[in-house]
């Protein structure tokens, strides 16, 4: 796509996410209406309460399932019972992106949901406070896996949650049970597409994305293609994201996108890809919306290559945030993931 094409519909897309951050929602219960902050987002749209964990002064949020009385106690704490999901996400969504998978399984698995440090309703320390590299995403997330002695995961990871997912779990896979990844790399990136270019550019990129927020309000339509976004949930993805110093996380994780090998992250990339097959013979569920321009299906074909053995599901008219525009079809290829997980431990 050209660049003016692009600063054309960057325009667009402004004007319309900032109907969408002012949008209302609306409450059936009492007929009243509020507006989509982190304040009340809790009990009207995600009704999850958070966890903690203090990591290096910085304390990082997360959604657990097994904190609700109605899970059973064999889906949380031992090496033969069920699988725990933990969902990773990427750049810029938050852990409100897997609502609906901590809807479906969480009365009867674990499900964890991770804030990275910067999203979410984790802490948002500055640039000179904490580093926002993959390998600090990384290292925090085995924090999190090794303080929560969690066992038979399975990983959900999206966007950059992918290459962060992959690289900790890699780390601790005598804890790994299954895989099952949407739209995401683990590898170094094979093409820049320009609207990602656009936000790194000299002097203009972190004004764009801290100052205007057009990384994370252009999300929530560009990231689409079979349906459009419901304003509520474009109001919930948004609502972490709400001034400069809250959207520090954003412009890092564009920033961190190696291009040259002087880049630190290109090592830490570098090293998972090489990783990668000693994961193949785990059960895998590769589902893909074919219509996202920024993880293109050429890097489904990659991962493909490295695990031939993988379930695919090819969803042709979806965009990026593919369980918000497909949820039925991602849910049943989880659903199918499960069931191989659950019979591979129970073969174990």
């Amino acid at each position: 796509m050209q660049p003016a094409r692009d600063s054309k519909q960057a325009r667009k897309l402004k004007a319309g996410a900032n109907r969408d951050l002012n949008c209302r929602l609306s409450s059936n219960r009492r007929g009243s209406s509020k507006l989509a902050t982190m304040t009340n987002l809790a009990s009207d749209l995600f009704p999850h309460p958070s966890s903690e964990l203090s990591i290096d002064g910085h304390t990082l949020r997360y959604i657990d399932t097994a904190a609700s009385s109605d899970i059973p106690s064999s889906a949380v704490g031992s090496a033969d019972g069920e699988p725990t999901f933990l969902c990773v996400h990427g750049n810029p969504t938050w852990s409100f992106y897997y609502r609906r998978i901590i809807e479906r399984y969480g009365k009867q698995q674990r499900v964890i949901a991770v804030d990275h440090i910067g999203c979410g309703r984790s802490d948002k320390p500055s640039e000179d406070e904490f580093p926002y590299t993959m390998a600090a995403h990384r290292d925090n997330l085995i924090r999190l896996v090794d303080e929560l002695d969690l066992k038979n995961v399975i990983l959900i990871a999206h966007d950059w949650g992918g290459a962060i997912g992959l690289s900790a779990m890699h780390a601790r896979r005598d804890r790994l049970a299954g895989i099952g990844l949407l739209n995401t790399a683990a590898f170094p990136p094979p093409y820049m597409p320009q609207r990602i270019a656009a936000c790194r550019m000299p002097v203009l990129g972190t004004p764009a994305v801290r100052g205007l927020n057009l990384f994370a309000r252009a999300a929530v339509t560009m990231a689409m293609s079979r349906t459009k976004m419901k304003p509520d949930v474009a109001a919930g993805l948004l609502a972490p994201y709400d001034n400069w110093k809250n959207r520090v996380a954003i412009d890092r994780f564009v920033r961190d996108i190696p291009l040259n090998d002087s880049h630190p992250t290109m090592k830490t990339l570098r090293q998972l890809e090489s990783d990668l097959p000693d994961l193949a013979s785990l059960p895998i569920s590769l589902i893909w919306g074919m219509k996202d321009w920024c993880f293109r299906p050429e890097c489904l074909r990659r991962f493909q290559s490295v695990w031939p053995d993988a379930e695919i599901t090819e969803l042709a008219t979806t965009g990026h945030y593919v369980i918000e525009d497909s949820p039925e079809e991602t849910l049943a290829a989880i659903d199918s993931l499960l069931a191989r997980v659950k019979e591979r431990i129970g073969a174990a």
